[in-house]
């Protein structure tokens, strides 16, 4: 018997063999055009993990003949990278050396700065990977010089056919004909919740403890509470959460406790604590400001917490945030603002702005009430007003304050 991992037998060696990402490495994907077309450049993939990351860095080293080193950043370091550089000069390197450094937010700005070099001078290529979003973790200079590629949770629907493939290789091993119906293929998708490498675990673990067939009853025996379940379509998650989310909104903290101990029953905490960090600020927002530090409080003590415990300081963000005044006047003041933008306005900011002269800039600290009218908008947009004031208390203060600054500054001079 094979004591190697079934999902590493299993590692797809083509790009037509990788479950998902068919936005990425279909034959008319995006990454695999690229590479087609022998254009290999310095790449970030992220993702949740399971999605076929280190996969399409191997077949990118495959298919461009490249010489490739992979590193994970929780362990390696830069002298990991220098040796190496060191080596790029051999016989083995001539096509170009490709570095795959998994995880790499665990990378600092001092780590990540010098990879800079390396990619610059063209001894090698950079494929880092991070499950986390590149714009928060990455450091920016290493990012104007890659090209980002978002990998996606792979659908039940997609994943059933390598489970498939997963089946009949360990009938093979045993000289069985284990059997296991398309439904429950699925389920098995569903409770892995899009990670191809943990639902062929999952499938792996139920092949040792059925008989003839594999059942939804091995798959339930094998999967703790911890793990939720998902409807046909995949849906029920994400219903959950918009639920969550429309009775906060609608002010209904009976029916915003109800949503949110059914999603922490499936053992999902990161789901719902991302949702509510989104309320605070769409829904309540400037409304009560204190709503995002109160909620991230709570979101920070339940991932420290962990579950069950996490349900406290959950429960009292749920019912503050559902109980609290409402606005999303900032998120819709955005939201026109970025259109704007997308119609190629607002390209030139007022010179008074610019440095390092700041020409015919007005000091508002040096005005009463620390306020001078002069305009901030690009040329093109003066005068446009994005942010309309919400009729809840808090901004109406604001606004009162908004309206006394302005008249008391009548007849000051104007930038």
């Amino acid at each position: 018997m094979n004591n190697k991992p079934l999902a590493d037998r299993m590692r797809p060696t083509s790009f037509d063999e990788v479950c998902g990402q068919s936005h990425l490495v279909s034959k008319g994907g995006i990454l695999r055009r690229l590479v087609d077309n022998n254009r290999i450049p310095n790449m970030v993939f992220f993702g949740p993990p399971g999605t076929g990351k280190t996969t399409v860095a191997n077949i990118i080293a495959k298919t461009s003949g490249m010489q490739l080193y992979k590193f994970n950043a929780t362990t390696a370091s830069l002298s990991d990278v220098k040796d190496v550089i060191s080596s790029t000069d051999n016989i083995f390197s001539e096509n170009g050396t490709l570095l795959y450094l998994d995880e790499i937010q665990y990378f600092n700005k001092k780590q990540q700065q010098s990879l800079l070099e390396y990619m610059e001078n063209g001894k090698l290529t950079l494929i880092a990977s991070t499950t986390e979003n590149p714009y928060y973790c990455v450091y920016n200079a290493l990012l104007s010089r890659s090209s980002v590629f978002e990998f996606k949770s792979v659908s039940a629907k997609d994943c059933v056919p390598t489970l498939k493939r997963a089946l009949r290789l360990l009938n093979e091993d045993f000289g069985d004909e284990k059997s296991a119906s398309d439904k429950v293929l699925e389920e098995i998708a569903y409770s892995a919740a899009g990670d191809v490498r943990m639902s062929i675990g999952i499938l792996e673990n139920a092949y040792y403890i059925s008989g003839k067939e594999i059942t939804a009853e091995n798959i339930s025996s094998l999967l703790p509470q911890t793990v939720g379940h998902y409807d046909r379509d995949g849906d029920v998650h994400y219903d959950l959460l918009s639920c969550l989310q429309k009775s906060i909104r609608g002010s209904d903290p009976d029916a915003a406790i109800f949503y949110l101990a059914k999603l922490l029953a499936s053992g999902d905490l990161l789901s719902p604590c991302r949702r509510l960090l989104v309320i605070a600020s769409e829904d309540v927002g400037v409304a009560y400001p204190l709503a995002t530090a109160i909620t991230y409080a709570a979101v920070e003590s339940a991932k420290a917490l962990g579950l069950p415990e996490a349900a406290i300081p959950l429960a009292n963000a749920v019912v503050t945030l559902a109980t609290a005044p409402k606005s999303n006047t900032a998120y819709l003041a955005y939201h026109a603002a970025s259109e704007d933008i997308s119609k190629g306005l607002g390209v030139e900011i007022p010179e008074h702005l610019q440095s390092p002269l700041f020409k015919g800039y007005l000091y508002p600290h040096d005005y009463p009430n620390s306020y001078v009218e002069q305009n901030y908008l690009p040329r093109d947009l003066i005068g446009k007003h994005y942010y309309k004031f919400g009729s809840n208390k808090a901004e109406q203060a604001a606004k009162a304050y908004y309206d006394m600054i302005r008249a008391s500054a009548k007849g000051l001079p104007k930038a």
